[in-house]
């Protein structure tokens, strides 16, 4: 029985496309006739409606003379059942998809794979299926869920009951802006990402899921965690080499630091154009953690390097945790002032956690918080890419440049750490330098699983994490360096 449903609806399904299709390509001629013709008209039963804002020369509009429309009669005469159908025909998303749009059904197909990816695949499902369905919000035409705001300039003080907004140019008034057609749901929730609003919340709560512990027992780590921001400065200078601008290829390298929240505040404040291209990069990098890394580690260390045992930690106090995150944000403010937004909300989060005075505050940011923001964050960062700006040449560069930032960032961890061997009385094993690409808690998981392959009684996992910490510090320190550069 539920075969046979299904197929009903199948075949009512495959009917309304058919018959979509023959109506649209029957109303096309009749359309493109009335469309030429409406312009001419509109005006002169109408009148204008919006100021020449160009021109700065506002119009006056006499609400009092101004056409609503006819009486019932006139409707009704005019009214036709063929026109009204044709009219949802052209109306509907379908319709334009096969007008031309083809684009947007590559994103839809592009959108619906990232979707199989976080659902099926479990790659980053918390921000890659958010970041996949704002993809497809943004491309299904005619939505307009992520359209900017429509005005108008009119000379009129008071139209329709409302007051109009002032416009000045320098002391002269040149009219009175009012609102045409509101934005799309996408674009409101949008300025939270503009404004960098949301980038530095997430922050708030990865800080309160951190323990600094691993590298306050270990300061070392925190050169591992620098050294592993190689990627992000060598792909800035290849992304130079082949034609970007220096704020374009700031937020193309800051890729290579797998901290998603920090590229796209980076990139907001650098290169806003190239904001889809970027999140889905550095979000599908991060999930691709497990694949990516473990052949580059392997290649940069011998069998004999990867069994290596580490001594345990030793205990830290609470003390130390809790000095830890005020230290941080002083020095690193003081420094890098442009830093401060995302390494003191990291910070704050910490304290939150550590202080244990704070229980409330800090339960709130590990959860209702981050998961709140996560969700405004990726819908609207995924309604970015758009057609028109992701299916580029500038777009395959970004994606190729990118898997090579993280593959240079876990290279330059792996081979610090072979490097600092040489003249450690303390063996370090070199896997935990790829954890200092910042994707935090995954690289530090990759580390130990392939630490464990060769030597099953190894634990490197809470070894690891002091890198894996240590490169979120590092990321924020060279988006700071590039925003205090670049940024206008």
């Amino acid at each position: 029985m539920k075969k046979f449903m299904y197929l009903l609806i199948a075949m009512a399904l495959c009917c309304a496309l058919f018959a979509q299709l023959a109506l649209a390509q029957e109303a096309a001629p009749a359309t493109t006739a009335d469309e030429q013709a409406a312009p001419e008209a509109a005006p002169a039963e109408n009148g204008p409606l919006v100021g020449d804002a160009g021109a700065l020369v506002p119009v006056y509009v006499d609400e009092a003379a101004e056409d609503l429309g006819g009486d019932v009669a006139t409707a009704a005469a005019d009214f036709s059942i063929t026109d009204t159908l044709m009219g949802l025909v052209q109306d509907s998303g379908l319709y334009a998809l096969f007008q031309g749009n083809w684009k947007n059904a590559v994103m839809i197909g592009i959108s619906c794979v990232l979707l199989y990816l976080a659902i099926v695949k479990k790659f980053e499902p918390l921000l890659l299926m958010p970041i996949a369905f704002g993809m497809l919000l943004t491309n299904l035409p005619l939505g307009g869920i992520f359209a900017e705001p429509q005005t108008e300039i009119l000379a009129n003080a008071v139209y329709h009951g409302k007051a109009g907004v002032p416009i000045y140019n320098g002391d002269t008034l040149i009219g009175y802006q009012y609102v045409k057609q509101t934005g799309g749901l996408l674009y409101y929730l949008y300025q939270g990402v503009k404004l960098g609003i949301y980038p530095p919340l997430i922050f708030l709560g990865v800080g309160a899921m951190t323990d600094f512990g691993p590298l306050i027992a270990n300061p070392k780590s925190l050169l591992l965690g620098a050294a592993a921001q190689l990627g992000i400065f060598v792909t800035f200078v290849i992304a130079l080499l082949v034609g970007f601008t220096p704020a374009e290829a700031s937020s193309i390298g800051i890729i290579g630091g797998a901290d998603g929240p920090t590229a796209l505040y980076v990139t907001t404040k650098l290169a806003p154009s190239l904001l889809g291209p970027i999140a889905v990069a550095a979000y599908s990098y991060m999930a691709l953690v497990p694949v990516i890394q473990p052949p580059i580690m392997k290649a940069l260390t011998t069998k004999e390097e990867r069994a290596i045992v580490m001594e345990q930690l030793r205990p830290v106090s609470k003390t130390e945790k809790i000095i830890f995150p005020i230290v941080v944000t002083i020095v690193v403010s003081l420094l890098l002032p442009s830093a401060a937004p995302l390494i003191g909300m990291l910070m704050l989060g910490n304290l939150l956690k550590e202080s244990m005075v704070a229980d409330r505050l800090s339960k709130t940011a590990q959860n209702e918080l981050m998961n709140i923001v996560t969700i405004f964050l990726g819908t609207t960062v995924g309604a970015t890419a758009t057609a028109d700006t992701f299916l580029t040449l500038e777009t395959i560069k970004i994606i190729i440049m990118g898997v090579f930032a993280f593959g240079c960032g876990t290279a330059g961890g792996v081979l610090l750490a072979k490097l600092m061997n040489k003249f450690s009385k303390t063996k370090i094993n070199p896997l935990i330098g790829s954890a200092g690409v910042s994707a935090v808690p995954m690289a530090a998981r990759v580390s130990q699983v392939v630490g464990q392959q060769e030597n099953p009684g190894n634990f490197l996992l809470m070894h690891a994490m002091g890198p894996n910490v240590a490169g979120v510090i590092g990321s924020a320190v060279a988006a700071g360096v590039f925003i205090s550069m670049f940024a206008k």
